[in-house]
């Protein structure tokens, strides 16, 4: 068996790890996988799936996380075939395996002996039905999936196919609110506040009677109107998701090898398609307890494929473990009918996760269900389990996986630009948004700033507020709006030091527990920004006298807009409007060696980007890079031999031609020359690697 195990680790490029507690296992070949659900089958064909995976290049396949009524059909009766029929078969075909823990979808006799797992939330009691309906601090709940996990982990450990495990799916807190979980939450509140009057000071509760004056009187935060009280269970939740998560990976290292790894498949916050920073997780503090942080990325295709959500997805994986190469646990094959690619497109998707630093690319998942809820969620293979064309395109990526995947593997990216996001401005901006009735959240102002750094070919890390800023020349930093003292006196710091920053409005503007600031705004950072203002409103047929050429409608301002008075900073823009004029809209301040620049007003995409594009040449980072603009993209990083890489992306249905400046090298595709200063084309949805000499 140990003879076995070191063979197939080393054919999947995993260096078995010399004792218990040493690092997990480095990866060295890039994985290429589906998730595989053999008790899904409608007929027995495991068999005929190995082989149409090993021609396609497959190496891995994630299993079992979401069939915890199959594992265990009765309270305490396990049944683990189906496990092990798959995991036989995987070994004998040099296909490694993820074992997910399936605790995210909860049996039916669970659910009948003790009713209390389903969560209680602002709508009212869960039925039985959907996935994750269950409230993870429940005790019933705990206990039973503690018992599932170690009875799997026992059955699988010792398998040779086994090369990590997932903890959960997804995890989130899934609004859980009843009374067991407020109560939870007061205990929280008495440890962090220590008393009722730090509590009401620090909430301002005193405001329509909300007043605590006995902790046997603490309501239930469902119904609050208190912006503070609201946050402060929000972060609680968010904590409820870390502790949960650190609990599941514990139980997994009393019965993982060290050549195994632990991870999650975080996700983002959903629009029909993954947009933003997930509310409900706070992904930097969670990922913690993993050996390595998953993903999972799902986007549009065919005309509207941009390769934005992939590439933000990626930076926020790689960041959350400070640079770590990640997992792609989940990604669409065929996925929804609208998302059925053209042709190149699922090869220019594959290549466009490893060049944000991804080592595992899987799709969600290999075959098309035939009832229930994803019935219409297509994978590799459709509903007949027949070669499509988009298996034919993913074996394409399967041989070029295995052929250049030594150059591509551990890639190494370095950038100087960061984006600074908060779950508690997060929860806080969402309190208020933009007024009364305004349905846009924070993630409407991060991603347009993300999407026109992205646009112009700025790699960029995600930092919060645990992050260290040092190693950054530029950081751009989206409605603040909750922030401690500290670290706006840090990000004062960081611009007095030499860097530049980039605020946009609503930042700065209250504490950490959503309390306004009594100070001018924005507060503690006006001292960097130069700026001052008292009086915000909405904007109705204002525009700016924008000092940037702007096609028409360029100039309008959206959504919000802050009254702005500079102090010491240079006005960039003012408001274009017979009464609000005489105010500033757009200033840049310099403040001891650095430059930062306030935003008081929501830009149209075309002058955000002017904005941030003006932010990356006076931070000295403009490059050959930025010679090059949407719809061609490019990404680089430095291999695990030390050679650079250049990646060059066309997402367009039109061909395209660009001169490539970087130094000579080769084509890791064509396997032809590429000279420094040569014109190279790009087919429709093409694709290519530039491997430094």
């Amino acid at each position: 068996m140990k003879k076995t195990l070191v063979l197939l680790l080393l054919s999947l490029g995993l260096s078995p790890a010399g004792s218990a507690d040493a690092q997990p296992p480095r990866i060295d070949r890039l994985l290429f996988g589906v998730a595989y659900y053999d008790e899904y089958m409608p007929y027995d064909r495991l068999a005929e799936d190995v082989r149409m995976m090993q021609a396609t290049g497959i190496n891995v396949v994630r299993i079992a996380e979401s069939t915890w009524g199959t594992l265990e059909p009765q309270d305490g009766v396990f049944d683990f075939s189906h496990v092990d029929r798959v995991l036989d078969a995987m070994q004998r075909a040099s296909i490694g395996v993820i074992v997910g823990t399936p605790t995210y979808a909860i049996p039916t006799w669970l659910a009948r002996k003790y009713p209390d797992v389903l969560a209680v939330t602002p709508r009212g009691p869960n039925r039985y039905g959907p996935r994750q309906n269950m409230d993870i601090t429940n005790s019933h709940f705990r206990q039973h999936a503690e018992r599932v996990i170690r009875r799997l982990l026992e059955h699988v450990k010792d398998h040779s196919a086994v090369i990590g495990y997932q903890v959960d799916n997804e995890t989130k807190h899934y609004q859980t609110a009843g009374p067991a979980v407020q109560a939870l939450f007061v205990q929280y509140v008495k440890d962090r506040f220590g008393s009722l009057d730090a509590v009401n000071r620090a909430f301002g509760l005193d405001y329509w009677s909300n007043r605590i004056n006995s902790w046997e009187d603490f309501p239930s935060t469902v119904g609050s109107v208190n912006a503070s009280l609201n946050a402060e269970f929000a972060k609680f939740q968010r904590q409820q998701v870390t502790d949960y998560l650190a609990w599941q990976a514990a139980i997994v290292r009393e019965y993982k090898r060290s050549d195994q790894f632990v991870t999650q498949n975080f996700d983002l916050e959903w629009r029909g398609y993954s947009y933003g920073i997930q509310p409900d997780v706070d992904h930097f503090a969670a990922a913690r307890a993993m050996d390595v942080a998953g993903i999972d990325i799902y986007h549009p295709t065919q005309d509207a494929l941009t390769g934005a959500e992939i590439s933000f997805g990626g930076d926020l994986a790689r960041s959350m473990k400070g640079g770590q190469n990640y997992l792609v646990i989940e990604t669409e094959a065929q996925g929804f009918p609208q998302w059925l690619p053209y042709p190149g497109q699922l090869r220019l998707q594959a290549f466009s996760h490893l060049a944000s630093g991804a080592n595992m690319l899987a799709y969600w998942h290999w075959h098309s269900i035939h009832n229930s809820a994803e019935t219409y969620w297509k994978g590799l293979l459709s509903h007949d389990f027949r070669p499509n064309p988009g298996y034919e395109e993913a074996r394409t990526i399967g041989r070029d996986f295995a052929a250049i995947g030594r150059n591509l593997v551990n890639l190494r990216k370095s950038n100087p630009v960061a984006i600074l996001f908060s779950n508690e401005a997060l929860t806080a901006f969402g309190a208020f948004s933009f007024g009364w009735g305004a349905r846009e959240n924070y993630n409407d102002v991060l991603r347009p700033m993300y999407d026109a750094l992205y646009r112009m070919n700025v790699g960029v890390d995600f930092v919060d507020p645990s992050s260290d800023l040092e190693q950054y020349r530029l950081v751009v930093v989206p409605a603040l709006y909750a922030a401690p003292d500290a670290l706006l006196a840090r990000l004062n710091r960081f611009v007095e030091q030499g860097g530049h920053v980039v605020y946009t409005f609503k930042s700065g503007f209250s504490d950490e527990h959503v309390k306004v600031r009594t100070t001018p705004q924005p507060g503690v950072i006006g001292e960097a920004c130069g700026v001052s203002y008292t009086q915000f409103t909405l904007p109705k047929g204002v525009t700016v006298k924008s000092p940037y050429p702007l096609q028409k409608g360029g100039d309008t301002v959206r959504f919000w807009m802050e009254l702005l008075t500079p102090t010491t900073a240079r006005v960039l823009a003012r408001y274009d409007h017979p009464v609000w004029g005489e105010y500033a809209a757009l200033t840049e301040n310099d403040y001891g060696k650095g430059l930062a620049t306030y935003v008081g007003f929501m830009p149209s995409e075309e002058l955000l980007a002017r904005i941030l594009e003006d932010a990356v040449r006076k931070a000295g980072l403009w490059s050959v890079d930025q010679e090059l603009a949407f719809p061609l993209v490019t990404k680089s990083g430095t291999n695990q031999q030390g050679k650079v890489v250049h990646y060059y992306f066309n997402y367009s249905a039109h061909p395209a031609t660009f001169r490539y400046l970087h130094g000579a090298g080769g084509d890791l595709l064509s396997e032809r020359a590429v000279l420094k200063g040569s014109e190279q084309q790009l087919p429709a949805w093409g694709v290519m690697i530039v491997l430094e000499d």
